[in-house]
């Protein structure tokens, strides 16, 4: 071996610092790496687990700067995201993210942490099934008519003749004693329950209606320039729910602060009726880690809307709708 000059003495000891040197450079792009998350609605129980996320600072753990932004009533979350305003949003569904891929915006859905969609019918008291409603006045809302009002009618026989326009009002309901209404686990329920009106609420989810729901939804630049930022959104996500579920108290107290109408009352209903029917952490969810999507249940999804022609199976095909790829190897069990 030759004796070592200084320079190579000098470059040893450059290595080492420039080594260093690029690693804390590193460390700070991830600590700056910022990433906007839409809701799609109010701050809520039903968001708990990004909050939570939040609060106990999971996301800056998995070296992101998230910003939780709240939708809204006349909000529309894909046309922000569409202007380069958020990163990623909240579906209310995989079937509504996959008409919005139809209608020609490149977006596909990357996590779900609803395992089932939380629509219900709400009725009252001597209804027992879905079968039950058939013939009866039901009160929806003109957004069913792209997603469950078809596999009801397909499923169960039901026609629009009995179809009533629902404006979210529960009065109506409430006077007839032969309606039903449309509703969301969480709220309508919570609602009817505090008018003092016996009520029997079916979960569509319970009953083959195959929809995911609280999805990640992102443009498929943003899946192609940040897979690794949407893939540690998610896993700190998951990670958000799973501490949620187990004690809400941090991320209750980011959704007050945004949202000050949000009772605790409300908080605590909506998160009891998340663990009572499994919405997180049912289903795949169970075996597979939280926010997890699976091929047969997209397929089911996609089939369904093919089925009912709201979709054109040719202009959007399943593989274009969804990936798994970016919740694949989270694997955060309940």
């Amino acid at each position: 071996m030759g004796v070592p000059t200084v320079s190579s003495i000098a470059s040893r000891r450059v290595r080492p610092l420039l080594c260093i040197a690029l690693l804390c450079a590193v460390a700070s792009a991830r600590a700056d790496e910022k990433f906007t998350y839409m809701t799609s609605w109010f701050a809520q129980a039903e968001h708990g687990g990004f909050y939570q996320a939040q609060a106990l600072g999971l996301y800056t753990k998995a070296g992101l700067d998230v910003t939780i932004r709240m939708g809204g009533p006349q909000v529309n979350a894909v046309q922000i995201m569409a202007a380069g305003q958020a990163d990623c949003v909240m579906g209310s569904t995989d079937i509504q993210m996959t008409e919005v891929r139809d209608s020609g915006v490149p977006v596909s859905t990357v996590a779900a942490f609803f395992q089932k969609d939380p629509s219900v019918l709400i009725a009252h008291e001597d209804v027992k099934k879905l079968e039950d409603l058939k013939g009866k006045t039901i009160y929806v809302a003109p957004q069913a008519g792209r997603s469950f009002w078809p596999w009801l009618k397909e499923r169960y026989g039901f026609t629009d003749a009995q179809s009533r326009p629902y404006t979210f009002n529960i009065q109506p309901f409430v006077a007839d004693r032969n309606a039903a209404q449309q509703g969301f686990l969480t709220s309508e329920p919570f609602a009817i329950q505090k008018a003092g009106v016996k009520a029997t609420v079916l979960l569509l989810g319970d009953r083959g209606f195959p929809a995911y729901s609280t999805t990640v939804t992102c443009m498929d630049a943003t899946l192609r320039k940040r897979a690794q930022v949407v893939a540690a959104f998610i896993k700190a996500s998951a990670e958000g729910w799973k501490s949620y579920l187990a004690d809400p108290a941090p991320g209750n107290a980011l959704i007050r602060k945004a949202n000050p109408d949000m009772s605790d009352e409300q908080l605590a209903y909506s998160l009891q009726k998340m663990k009572e029917t499994g919405l997180v952490t049912g289903g795949d969810a169970a075996t597979q880690g939280i926010g997890v999507m699976t091929d047969a249940r997209a397929r089911a999804s996609w089939d369904f809307l093919v089925a009912a022609k709201l979709i054109d199976p040719a202009r959007t095909p399943l593989a274009a709708t969804y990936s798994t790829a970016f919740v694949k190897d989270a694997k955060v069990l309940p």
